[in-house]
């Protein structure tokens, strides 16, 4: 009797055990960048994964430092589930081996999203955009390109721009007259990279460096800077606060937010259930309404209001003038510029 007894206790506690064990089984860790953005990306793709898989989200938030995927790759202990990536650490990842490829079969069909959301190690779920955004209150006249982002004497005060070469050379460019579809081929010469650098001399004395998303907005709000490159849906975040800062399009560089799948991942399937949540049209739309970054499911744009549309990256004024960021540039001569950037910045 207390044998039989002993037996049953053990067995409940092993069904203990392996129902505990399943619950954090099905757990899934999910790691952004975090901000106005994870907070759009909770209600659009975390809410609805979690009702329709009754698997659990672990919310996690990093800055991009791939540093750190390599090391759980390398030593193989993946803890991260799905990881948000930005296009050139996505390809340059998927070059080291440290991200799956994808089986789209699970995910969706390839024709229903932007060519540029479909890649090898990661699938695209919003368009992004870096802006010319300013202050209103601060400006009598409102600037229309990066000519008048320069212009310290037409519009004085200081500027903020982010601490890095990516995106930064590219803004130089167009001030200093290059077309936006002949960026690239301009960065992509010595000469190029030259001049990028020496316009941006002209105006280095009155920059007022950031480096994380949300420091564009408070500077414009706190009047630090008159002027600033910025993140589209940070400036549209600080807007519904009530803070008067507009955005001006021309010239913006947009780019695709991928996730991917840390090589070594203990729970594949389930991660590929998430990628499938995010690119499915009606979630898209929740999150463009939440944060105005555009949908990559094609399928999703009928159903935007016009008005949530027109403040998008993928509107057609919005896109009209833009340059679309080149990945495979950046990860060519990603290291180079940036270090070159580093020491021009720090003289």
């Amino acid at each position: 009797m207390i044998q039989l007894k002993s037996l049953n206790k053990l067995a409940a506690i092993a069904a203990a055990l392996s129902v505990a064990g399943a619950a954090q089984a099905a757990d899934l860790t999910v790691i952004s960048f975090g901000g106005t953005n994870q907070k759009a990306q909770v209600k659009a793709y975390y809410e609805p994964f979690m009702r329709s898989t009754g698997i659990k989200i672990i919310p996690g938030e990093y800055n991009g430092e791939q540093a750190k995927i390599k090391a759980m790759v390398e030593a193989g202990n993946v803890s991260w589930d799905v990881v948000e990536l930005e296009s050139p650490e996505m390809a340059r990842g998927c070059e080291e081996g440290l991200y799956e490829k994808l089986d789209y079969s699970k995910i969706g069909n390839k024709k229903d999203f932007l060519p540029a959301a479909v890649n090898e190690c990661g699938i695209g779920f919003f368009v992004w955009s870096t802006v010319l955004a300013y202050n209103a209150d601060k400006l009598k006249q409102a600037p229309t390109s990066w000519s008048d982002f320069w212009d310290m004497k037409k519009f004085p005060g200081k500027r903020g721009m982010r601490k890095g070469a990516k995106f930064t050379l590219e803004f130089a460019l167009m001030a200093d007259g290059v077309a936006p579809a002949d960026v690239y081929k301009v960065l992509a010469t010595k000469a190029g990279v030259d001049r990028a650098f020496k316009k941006l001399d002209q105006i280095k004395p009155h920059i007022q460096w950031w480096e994380a998303g949300a420091q564009p907005p408070q500077l414009l709000a706190a009047g630090d800077v008159v002027m600033s490159s910025a993140y589209n849906g940070r400036i549209a975040t600080a807007q519904k606060e009530g803070r008067n800062l507009k955005i001006v399009w021309t010239g913006n560089i947009y780019d695709v937010e991928s996730y991917g799948i840390p090589k070594g991942a203990a729970k594949r399937e389930e991660a590929y259930k998430f990628l499938a949540t995010l690119v499915k049209p009606e979630n898209q739309v929740v999150f463009s309404g939440e944060i105005p970054y555009g949908p990559t499911n094609v399928k999703a744009n009928p159903q935007i209001s016009a008005a949530i549309a027109a403040e998008l990256p993928t509107s057609a004024s919005n896109i009209k003038t833009a340059v679309a960021s080149n990945t495979m540039f950046w990860v060519e001569h990603g290291e180079d510029l940036e270090q070159r950037f580093n020491a021009w910045a720090a003289r």
